[in-house]
């Protein structure tokens, strides 16, 4: 499995036409309606290996409330996996999550970008056709 390259996301920052500057986190959150905890809640699990929510919780100082929110939310739009710990009989099951490696959250990400992209240029040639006819 690929490692995540050691990229800074809030370094690396593309210029809009606008002139307002974006990077990954505001693209994320754009793309995919995600919080600022999302991202962070994402990010974290980037980093390193499966973890249950009280390994996230401790890590970012967040309360299980706000972190479970984000975790179905990431589970939702399929950019972190569920994983059902092994070796834990007693009681309810225990969960480790984990962000999707590299590639797959690379070609997912891209893909939904593109097919976001599509979807504007849809909306403009409707919205512009539209005001040609009045």
């Amino acid at each position: 499995m690929e490692e995540f390259p050691n990229v800074p996301f809030e370094g690396v920052r593309i210029k809009l036409p606008s002139g307002k500057d974006a990077n990954l986190v505001d693209i994320l959150s754009f793309c995919y309606g995600l919080s600022e905890t999302d991202i962070v809640v994402l990010l974290n699990l980037i980093k390193g290996q499966p973890r249950g929510t009280e390994e996230i919780e401790g890590q970012l100082k967040l309360s299980k409330a706000s972190i479970n929110r984000s975790l179905n939310k990431l589970l939702e739009m399929n950019l972190v996996m569920r994983i059902k710990e092994t070796g834990n009989k007693a009681g309810r099951p225990r969960y480790l999550y984990r962000a999707r490696n590299y590639e797959e959250l690379r070609e997912k990400i891209t893909n939904d970008i593109k097919e976001c992209s599509a979807k504007m240029e849809g909306l403009i040639q409707t919205v512009l056709r539209g005001n040609d006819q009045h």
